[in-house]
């Protein structure tokens, strides 16, 4: 082999390496990417059953019904749409009617349904998830009320208690 056919085959491995990989990467991310939908969304792109995706908003009022075990049905809501969602696991402490959730896992086409393997629940009285908080200020439905703020038609703080800067409850 020549010098100049030695360069070519190695510049060719290494362009086959280099294309591997970042199709590998492709795929990985792919396979690993779940989009963010509110449930107004979902009526207007429905997505296919099996897609992974986080579906986020407010926990409906007296929509929490505890099942068998550790089954727990509720609706996610963004104040447009309504979707039920079925859970099967321990939930957060501070998950409850009214406050934000996200939840991530697969439509099911049999029950028409979102079969969700995790609940993402605020963290204190101030905090919605960002991309939460981004949507629901998008349809008006979110009142700043201070630090953090709380969105309207959320659950009040217990009688009495009140948060700090730092969110501490006094």
């Amino acid at each position: 082999m020549t010098r100049k056919q030695k360069r070519l085959a190695i510049i060719g491995g290494g362009m086959s390496f280099i294309v591997a990989a970042v199709l590998l990467v492709m795929f990985a991310f792919g396979q690993s990417i779940a989009y963010f939908y509110m449930p107004a969304d979902l009526e207007k792109t429905p997505v296919n059953p099996g897609t992974r995706i986080r579906l986020g908003g407010l926990v409906a009022e007296g929509s929490v019904k505890r099942g068998e075990g550790r089954t727990v049905s509720f609706t996610v809501t963004d104040g447009e749409a309504n979707v039920p969602v079925s859970y099967t696991g321990i939930l957060p402490d501070l998950f409850r009617e009214g406050q934000g959730v996200v939840t991530e896992g697969v439509f099911d086409a049999a029950t028409h349904g979102f079969v969700a393997d995790s609940v993402l629940a605020k963290h204190d009285e101030n905090y919605m998830p960002k991309e939460v908080a981004d949507r629901l200020k998008d349809k008006g439905l979110w009142q700043n009320t201070g630090e953090g703020g709380q969105p309207s038609g959320a659950a009040p703080s217990p009688a009495g208690a009140s948060a700090d800067k730092t969110g501490a409850i006094k």
